[in-house]
């Protein structure tokens, strides 16, 4: 459970009733991958951010990741996945260089293209 911090680790087991029926849910929907690592995960990234999970009452952490919506978690998994792919990975330095490195302005003469 590389996800789940050590300091968040009690309240995650607090809440697997609540993550497994979300999981439970979203499997209905078709959506088989969904863990329930991958709901806390979107819980504490996306709904919790900005907020300390020790303070957040109980029955609040459960509230939460009981509303979350199949469109709110896709959403939030596809902006991250593009979020963390590195786009040049398969590129060397001479393929970067071409690709992003200034263009030799070419001046075109009348006589290429004739009317």
């Amino acid at each position: 459970m590389g996800i789940v911090k050590e300091n968040s680790r009690k309240i995650f087991t607090n809440m697997l009733p609540a993550l497994e029926s979300k999981r439970n849910e979203f499997h209905l929907y078709g959506y088989k991958t969904v863990t329930n690592e991958d709901i806390w995960n979107f819980c504490v990234h996306k709904m919790w951010r900005n907020q300390n999970i020790d303070e957040i009452a109980i029955h609040q952490i459960a509230n939460d990741i009981l509303k979350i919506t199949p469109a709110a978690y896709m959403t939030f998994t596809q902006i991250e996945a593009q979020r963390d792919t590195d786009w040049f990975s398969d590129l060397n330095s001479d393929e970067l260089q071409l690709l992003l490195g200034p263009r030799e302005e070419k001046i075109i003469d009348e006589t290429d293209y004739p009317i």
